[in-house]
């Protein structure tokens, strides 16, 4: 009877496919492979469906085990979000506030919300990491970190949830003496051109996005891994790239970096990327992390 089915074989199910053989599954759970193939074939009986193919070497998903591999884990993902979130109502006040926060998002708004975090929890200590790209997510993924903030739609996991804050203005800039800034205002910056000037990017300190590029449309390119760095090396006029408008609104108002013209980067050189405050649902967030969510919600809304 399906009735009969626990949370203990889905966990064996998802365990076994993710390490990729009975063996290894064992290990993984620190049980005998005995009693996990026992717990399979037991799953298997009580859904009436064969899960995996023994004939070879290796066992096999079969199609119907591939169909719900997604359910399985998708039980499961709400199994520990709830059991989280128990806790979590019952914890008392974390020790500490650890926080991975996306090198787009102003640090102003996290310095402030933090404050507010602390006229109410004074005694919670804070560990605030900024990195870009893939560094929230995997900081999350990994434990680094009880909440991050994500920017953009290429970093998602399905243990992750998403609170979205507010929308980050991205701009084209170069200095004001570069190549690029210096052309009339009639004269609009074609993509082959910005392609043929150095352009600073930044890395990827995670494998999360191995194998991308995101907006990088020069072959001749400076990587860097901050934002303060990349930020650095515009000013210096070594070559031309996209920051934050509340990073460079200042350089921008004092003509030290100028907006390049070209339509190729969105309107006005500038596009917007979404924000969010994440965490993980299988992880419990205690009252200090809970109210700075809120007070950062506010900031950002304002």
């Amino acid at each position: 009877m399906i009735d009969a089915l626990t949370l203990d074989q889905l966990r064996i199910f998802v365990t076994v496919v993710g390490s990729g053989s009975f063996r290894s599954g064992a290990a993984r759970l620190s049980r005998v492979q005995s009693a996990v193939s026992h717990a399979i074939a037991n799953l298997e009986a009580e859904l009436g469906l064969a899960l995996f193919d023994r004939s070879g070497h290796r066992p096999m998903l079969t199609v119907e085990g591939k169909a719900l591999l997604a359910n399985a884990r998708d039980i499961l993902l709400r199994v520990d979000a709830m059991r989280a979130r128990a806790h979590g109502l019952g914890e008392g006040v974390e020790l500490e506030l650890s926080l991975v926060v996306d090198t787009l998002f102003p640090t102003a708004w996290i310095g402030e919300a933090l404050e507010a975090m602390r006229q109410d929890y004074p005694s919670v200590s804070i560990r605030l990491a900024v990195e870009p790209l893939g560094g929230p997510l995997a900081a999350l993924l990994a434990g680094r970190s009880v909440l991050a903030v994500i920017t953009g739609e290429s970093f998602r996991d399905p243990r992750v949830s998403l609170q979205a804050l507010s929308s980050i203005e991205i701009v084209a800039v170069a200095a004001a003496g570069h190549a690029l800034a210096t052309r009339s205002d009639d004269q609009a910056i074609e993509v082959a051109e910005l392609a043929d000037h150095l352009q600073i990017v930044l890395v990827d300190p995670t494998t999360l996005s191995e194998g991308r590029d995101f907006g990088v449309l020069s072959p001749q390119t400076c990587r860097v891994g901050g934002q303060d760095t990349k930020h650095a090396m515009i000013l210096a006029g070594l070559g031309w790239g996209r920051l934050p408008y509340w990073q460079v609104e200042r350089d921008l108002l004092e003509g030290r970096l100028v907006r390049l013209r070209t339509k190729d980067l969105g309107r006005h050189a500038r596009t917007g990327t979404e924000a969010y405050l994440a965490h993980r649902l299988d992880r419990p967030l205690g009252p200090a992390a809970r109210a700075f969510g809120r007070a950062l919600e506010r900031i950002a809304a304002e």
